[in-house]
This record gives structure tokens, C-alpha cells and sequence, in this order.
């Protein structure tokens, strides 16, 4: 296969009808790389949104069990699109964290709000750092393909088009973003958690060259320093030139699902879908109100 035709496979298909199939080709064949290293800066932003950051603080999730935090989400989301909306695998998947969010008090603006991160900040990253830039299909199948995940979720007024989701995220980004925290340690426990993926020697390198790869509003939210024009450079300028590498290797000829990752530390032997994630119990930090039909020992469906 050569280096451009699955994107021409991608232009021939549907955005609308075959969005799965688009999002699969484009997520674990043409990016998986970047797509990973996107959904987790697409979830670290939303920590700067206090609402977001101050809940995840409390449940201590993410500052206790950081790891395994990371870990579930990124196999729940990899499990609807490895297998899709109609699978019993996917279906538990959506399930799962329909039981976890459903668990505590979310806005619906603020569970739209990640939904659109989920869309925008992959593309924004590709576009900066990729071997190419996202086709038009590609755009428009992302938008199909969250607002199915978000119908399943529950969620109000999802946005259509991907223009849709990025005026609603630029629009809440500034509208929200602000210090808390609690955040801020939700912040620095993803941070420490990235960089433990790496020899020790290196891991403060790590953790600044991820600061330098953050944005203004980010930096600002979070009262990190500004990293100096010369880091950034330098760290930016690397990340583009893998991109630079990676147009010149032959395509993949396998897809490369989330499962794979190394970074993925806390299943060495295996999961099952339905165990993934939390069950919290109504009362225990962050869950403060059961919902009706929800006893104190039974996550909400």
C-alpha cells in the first residue's frame, strides 16, 4: 500500500454512513500515535474547566489512583471503537461509564463540553504535529462518530457539524477556564503520572517539555511559569519533525488500538470491559447525592 491510499480508501466512504469505519482507519492506522497522545491532552484540558477539575480532585481518582485511572478510560473509549455501538463489548463499554458519570452531579454543559475535546483537540494536534493534515471525511466522520457516543451518553444538544463542536469548545474554554485547587492537583498527578512512564534521570525533562506543548489559556488556568521561547521551540519543533518521519515510513498495515499501548501499565494479564473503572458508593467523596433507583452499594445504569 502506498503512503497516501488509505486516505484515498477514506475519501470514498461516507462521513455520515460510515463514520465507524472512517474513525477506525483514521484513529488506529493513519494516527495512533497522535491520536493517544490527543485524547490525552483532550481530557487534560478539561481539568482547567473548575466545575471538572474540583469533582475529579474529590474523588481522588485521578491523585490516588492515577494509573488506573488512565488506564480505564483510555480502554473504555478504545473498547467502542475497536468494536463499535452495537457490539455487546462496546455496548458494555458505554455502559460502564454511563455508570460513572451518571454517578455524580454533571452538568450537561460540561459533559458536552469533553465530547467536543474529544473532536477538536485531535485535530488541531494532527494538523500541528501529524504526517498530514486531517481531510474533510476524516473531520466530519470524528463529528459523527462523538455525537453517536454522546447520544448514547445522554447528552443534550450535541453539536453537528465539527465547526459546531469547536465554536462550542473555543466559546466554554473562555467562558470557564480558571484556577481551582483541586485542579491544579489533578494537574500535577497527570504530569508525574506521564512522566513515571520514562527512565527517572529523564522524568522532570519530561514534564517540562509536556508544559511547553501546553497553550496559553492552559498554562494560565493552572498558574504554571511559561515556558521560555527556546523550550518550546525546540520541544514543538521535535514533535513535528516525527511527524516529518513518519510521512516517509510505509503505512501501517495493522491497526494499533489503545489496548497496545505501553503506557497502558495496570492489566498485565488481561481485563474484562464490564470490571473497568469505578464503582463508587453514594456518600464517598464526590458522591453525595444517590440517584433515584440507586441503592449505596449498586452502581446507576
Amino acid at each position: 500500500m502506498k503512503r497516501f491510499e488509505r486516505l484515498e480508501q477514506i475519501r470514498r466512504l461516507d462521513p455520515e454512513r460510515d463514520f465507524l469505519e472512517i474513525y477506525r482507519l483514521t484513529a488506529t492506522f493513519e494516527f495512533p500515535w497522535d491520536y493517544t497522545r490527543a485524547l490525552e491532552l483532550a481530557l487534560y484540558r478539561t481539568y482547567a474547566v473548575p466545575s471538572i477539575g474540583r469533582l475529579l480532585a474529590q474523588t481522588a481518582e485521578l491523585t490516588d489512583r492515577t494509573q488506573k485511572r488512565y488506564d480505564d478510560t483510555a480502554l473504555l473509549l478504545d473498547a467502542v471503537v475497536e468494536h463499535g455501538f452495537a457490539d455487546d463489548e462496546g455496548r458494555t463499554a458505554i455502559r460502564r461509564i454511563n455508570q460513572m458519570h451518571r454517578s455524580y452531579d454533571i452538568s450537561n454543559d460540561d459533559m458536552r463540553y469533553v465530547l467536543c475535546t474529544f473532536v477538536v483537540v485531535p485535530k488541531r494536534w494532527i494538523d500541528t504535529y501529524g504526517w498530514r493534515r486531517l481531510s474533510r471525511h476524516e473531520m466530519d466522520a470524528a463529528a459523527v462518530y462523538y455525537r453517536t457516543l454522546g447520544q448514547h451518553m445522554g447528552i443534550k444538544d450535541i453539536p453537528g457539524s465539527y465547526e459546531e463542536f469547536e465554536n462550542f469548545l473555543d466559546a466554554y474554554e473562555e467562558a470557564n477556564f480558571g484556577w481551582d485547587p483541586g485542579a491544579r492537583e489533578v494537574s500535577d498527578a497527570t504530569l508525574d503520572l506521564m512522566a513515571s512512564w520514562y527512565p527517572r534521570p529523564v522524568a522532570p525533562l519530561l514534564r517540562n517539555a509536556t508544559l511547553a506543548l501546553l497553550d496559553e489559556p492552559l498554562l494560565r488556568a493552572f498558574r504554571y511559569e511559561q515556558p521560555g521561547a527556546v523550550a518550546r521551540a525546540v520541544v514543538r519543533g521535535a514533535v513535528r519533525l516525527r511527524g516529518r518521519v513518519v510521512r516517509l515510513m510505509p503505512p501501517r498495515a495493522k491497526p494499533h488500538y489503545a489496548r497496545q499501548n505501553p503506557e497502558i501499565k495496570g492489566y498485565p494479564d488481561g481485563y474484562e470491559v464490564a470490571k473497568l473503572g469505578t464503582f463508587p458508593v453514594p456518600g464517598v467523596r464526590g458522591c453525595p447525592v444517590p440517584h433515584k433507583g440507586m441503592s449505596a452499594t449498586t452502581p446507576a445504569e
